[in-house]
């Protein structure tokens, strides 16, 4: 049997060394290196890239735009898992659970990875919003608590330093600008009229996400029966599941799903006021996991392939 030929852009940073070191592990897949000192050479990042079935962009928006530039390989999948072309109508964006985008995905060689928080928020508001029972101009409010490995080597040492502040022990909220990177995708994505007003909080764990969204009654055309009826159909797959608003004795922790793959979608509240929660691990689902899911469908593997669903 064939290898696929991988190679990852950017491989020393967070997201591209979780991809390697589970790509690493598979012996259908064979990796493209580059010795050091070409790493960040463009004739052999190109000679790569084009030489490469599936080849993964784990860069800055900018370096990852002019690595996708390279590319001139018509056979070549690109992957890219920054924010570079999340809203570009030239990319399919890599969220396979929602409604014709795995069959995009799987005919796609341009395939944008979805934003971490961002993942938690589409899976949530997404299917609301197609089948009307939130409108699209709906105010809405969101909430992220992640883990420190989402910040990348830096806060990861910041978090790993043993004389660390005191301050970073305690939750802290970020993107206060109300300018995150992620609203953009998110506006697009679930059709809305408006950016969400929305806050990141990361804590000291290391990883794991929960991404929640309250809603009034009066906000819905509709009841929370019919939003937990919506998703129990929609997310009845092997990557994002419906959970029948389980807890842990009245806590739900953001960390539940850290070291998996898959994503898990509740529904909690009452009547009047109802919340809804997407937990998942911000380095798996929210990152390398699903870059790999989006590479296994274009594959034509089972999209679980390498992958750590908890079953």
């Amino acid at each position: 049997m064939p290898q696929t030929k991988v190679f990852i852009d950017g491989s020393a940073g967070t997201t591209g060394l979780k991809i390697y070191d589970r790509l690493s592990m598979r012996n259908d897949i064979h990796l493209i290196t580059l010795p050091e000192e070409l790493r960040k050479t463009p004739h052999a990042r190109a000679e790569a890239i084009n030489s490469s079935d599936v080849t993964f962009l784990c860069l800055p928006d900018a370096a990852a735009d002019e690595s996708a530039g390279l590319c001139v390989n018509p056979s070549t999948v690109i992957i890219d898992t920054s924010t570079a072309h999340r809203t570009s109508p030239d990319w399919t964006y890599g969220f396979p659970e929602l409604t014709g985008y795995r069959e995009r995905i799987a005919s796609s060689k341009r395939i944008a990875n979805p934003g971490c928080h961002a993942s938690g928020f589409v899976s949530l508001i997404a299917p609301l919003t197609e089948s009307c029972l939130l409108p699209a101009d709906a105010i809405i409010s969101a909430y992220s608590l992640t883990g420190y490995s989402g910040g990348g080597k830096k806060m990861i040492a910041d978090y790993c330093d043993s004389a660390a502040a005191e301050a970073l022990l305690a939750p802290r909220v970020y993107g206060i600008s109300g300018r995150h990177k992620h609203l953009p995708e998110m506006v697009k994505v679930c059709g809305l009229a408006r950016e969400p007003l929305f806050s990141p909080i990361v804590s000291s764990y290391y990883s794991g996400m929960e991404v929640v969204i309250s809603l009034y009654r009066e906000q819905l055309n509709g009841t929370a029966s019919d939003i937990k009826e919506l998703y129990r159909s929609r997310y009845s797959g092997k990557i994002v599941k419906y959970a029948e608003g389980s807890d842990e004795s009245g806590f739900l922790s953001a960390s539940a799903l850290s070291g998996r793959d898959d994503m898990e979608i509740a529904v909690f509240g009452n009547d009047d006021r109802i919340t809804l929660v997407s937990r998942f691990d911000n380095l798996g689902k929210g990152a390398s996991g699903a870059a790999i899911q989006n590479m296994n469908i274009v594959l034509g593997l089972d999209e679980t392939t390498g992958l750590n669903t908890g079953d």
